[in-house]
């Protein structure tokens, strides 16, 4: 188990497979997830934003995050109950150990992966709420649970997905296009750079009508709004956080006029970027 503090918020993390959070504290955070995250709500109250769709998950709800997305996580105290949630991490490595053994067969033949980040699961529902609530006690008493049980847990998080809607197949046994990953680090990586797209089709290794029929599998904008839009979220996390001023955030991010960063950062967060200090 490894436990550390970061503005007011305490983690227990067993292993890579789930965690807990606790904060009397507003907290905020641009996150970006590499694995799929199945969260629940002790108490508290955790948004998730992602671009404009906010969503707003208070105790006893649950949802479903997927891997390779971007998203503002706001962790605060709610009605007078201090944030604690738990994150279930599905690793790739989970993943693909869990589908070798599925009955192939019995797979849905329709499932359709959604381009949709995030899913909110019925509240209240029995199966999950007997899942989470038989974790409290490894975190109240700080006693490490077994390898197995966290594999156990975690196979139960992941027949709750399954068991809500079939698509969630596809999303969650997606292996056959490894090219997702490697545009997002991509883009990850250089979108403060000022590339062309023929330079980012070459750099990932594909010709240009290549590039942008896989980044559409992806994403519902283009390349270069991808880009403005992954800006603009880095400035906004900058701007919270208060360590550096408007001006050298605008350049910093990759924008290369102020009045055209301002222009956009009003047209996505409906104020310009002085005002959202």
């Amino acid at each position: 188990m490894e436990t550390e503090c970061l503005k007011g918020i305490n983690t227990l993390r067993y292993s890579d497979i789930f965690l807990a959070m606790y904060s009397d504290n507003s907290n905020s955070c641009l996150h970006r997830n590499h694995s799929h995250i199945l969260v629940y709500m002790y108490s508290g109250e955790l948004e998730i934003r992602e671009h404009e769709r906010g969503t707003e998950l208070h105790k006893g709800e649950c949802a479903f995050i997927r891997k390779d997305f971007s998203v503002q996580l706001t962790k605060q105290a709610y009605k007078g109950e201090q944030f604690k949630a738990i994150f279930l991490m599905f690793t790739d490595k989970f993943l693909r150990s869990f589908y070798s053994r599925l009955e192939k067969r019995h797979l849905p033949k329709d499932a359709r992966r959604s381009k949709v980040s995030l899913y909110r699961l019925p509240s209240n529902r029995p199966d999950i709420v007997s899942l989470f609530e038989s974790m409290t006690p490894y975190f109240n008493s700080g006693i490490r649970p077994t390898d197995e049980l966290l594999k156990l847990k975690m196979t139960e998080g992941l027949y709750i997905l399954l068991n809500t809607d079939k698509n969630l197949y596809a999303s969650l046994f997606d292996f056959a296009d490894p090219w997702k990953i490697d545009i997002m680090n991509f883009m990850e990586q250089h979108y403060t750079n000022d590339l062309s797209l023929e330079e980012m089709a070459n750099y990932t290794g594909r010709s240009l009508s290549t590039f942008k029929r896989d980044f559409k599998k992806i994403s519902d904008l283009s390349p270069q709004k991808w880009v403005i839009r992954r800006r603009l979220e880095a400035a906004h996390a900058l701007i919270l956080s208060g360590t550096k001023k408007v001006t050298d955030i605008c350049y910093y991010v990759g924008f290369k006029n102020l009045s055209h960063f301002s222009k956009a950062y009003k047209g996505l967060y409906g104020c310009s970027p002085v005002h959202s200090i």
